[in-house]
């Protein structure tokens, strides 16, 4: 890895503001090395709610995190920077989603009525998919200025534009470079979940069902506790994933094997070029109790930490990201999900920026 150092923009003595950007770093889109696209998206959450207020809530929280970090040290003098929220994506959030829950609702009571299960599974599908053009048009935008590139979500669906459009600025005679490291709860394989061919829950499916130029070479998962029979058998039919099921690694750390032992074999299956997709109930649920699908298990803040760190270390680039299911539940806020979340992403960003040097 690189030890080159840009000259930074800002540094400690600068006076910050709540009137700054994410995390009160005082610079503009232009002048900041790392760029954020928020997506408040949450239409085919079918359990908790509240996920497409996760930008919101995260970048209220930044202000309360100190800039210098052991690990990343002054990184953040290069620049972070979010965009403003869309109001329209949000909007149309609200709108698409009540037309999800009334199919949800209809498929569980068992109706009869198929044309109009049909007719707004298809409003949603429409959706979903101007959706991600969306996503898949604002990476390029931000990609092509030369920046770096994360995406705060918004629920789980959120970034599949996204991660196709990295793909393909990656990518030798058609074939994408990029693997991903998925952290999640859950395996996001399911094709077409509840009948919405974008859901939450069929993410990774429908990514390693894009095309060939925008597909990563590898997808390794990390934290899988809750997944079916089919999601199960998916993965064991491909050759380009390989999944670290929650419950053989908690295995392996009870018998005395050490989590550096554990984090290495993750690495050692990626790629030179990284894409790392975080969904928060990946962790343990004591740290964002208000995800929509909270499963017990999972990792701790640590783990996640010294993996990113090793990540580092190996000389790995880290490409992109996305941060996803940060959520206030019933509540119009909460602090603390909103806490964890932008500290999660203040990490993100950080070794993003330092991997690029």
């Amino acid at each position: 890895m690189s030890v080159n150092v840009r000259t930074p923009k800002f540094d400690a003595t600068t006076t910050i503001s709540s009137d700054y950007g994410i995390f009160g770093i005082p610079l503009s889109e232009q002048e900041s090395r790392l760029v954020l696209l928020p997506v408040p998206w949450e239409v085919t959450t079918s359990y908790g709610q509240g996920a497409s207020n996760g930008p919101r809530i995260i970048r209220e929280a930044s202000e309360q995190i100190d800039l210098f970090d052991i690990e990343t040290k002054t990184a953040y003098e290069e620049g972070i920077f979010m965009q403003p929220i869309s109001k329209e994506i949000h909007q149309m959030s609200k709108e698409f989603k009540s037309y999800a829950q009334e199919v949800i609702e209809l498929k569980t009571n068992m109706s009869t009525d198929e044309q109009k299960i049909a007719t707004l599974t298809e409003k949603v599908n429409s959706a979903s998919e101007k959706l991600t053009s969306w996503v898949y048009n604002e990476t390029k935008k931000i990609l092509a200025a030369g920046k770096l590139f994360g995406l705060v979500g918004g629920d789980h669906s959120s970034p599949l534009g996204a991660i196709r459009a990295i793909c393909e600025q990656h990518n030798v005679n058609g074939k994408s470079e990029v693997g991903i490291l998925h952290i999640d709860a859950h395996s996001d394989t399911r094709k077409a979940y509840q009948g919405f061919e974008q859901s939450h829950a069929s993410i990774m499916y429908n990514v390693m069902h894009s095309t060939e130029s925008q597909r990563p070479c590898k997808l390794v998962q990390l934290g899988i506790r809750d997944f079916c029979e089919e999601e199960y058998n998916f993965i064991q039919s491909r050759s380009d994933i390989k999944t670290f099921f929650d419950i053989p690694v908690k295995q392996r750390l009870l018998k005395g094997e050490t989590w550096e032992s554990i984090a290495s074999d993750v690495i050692s299956q990626l790629p030179q070029k990284i894409y790392i997709s975080f969904d928060i109930d990946g962790l343990d649920p004591r740290f964002c109790p208000s995800t929509g699908t909270p499963v017990i298990g999972g990792l701790s803040t640590e783990e996640v930490f010294y993996l990113f760190n090793l990540l580092a270390q190996s000389g790995r680039k880290i490409v992109g990201f996305d941060l996803n299911e940060v959520s206030t539940g019933d509540a119009e806020s909460s602090d603390w999900d909103g806490n964890v979340g932008a500290r999660m992403l203040y990490k993100l960003c950080g070794w993003s920026i330092v991997t690029n040097r």
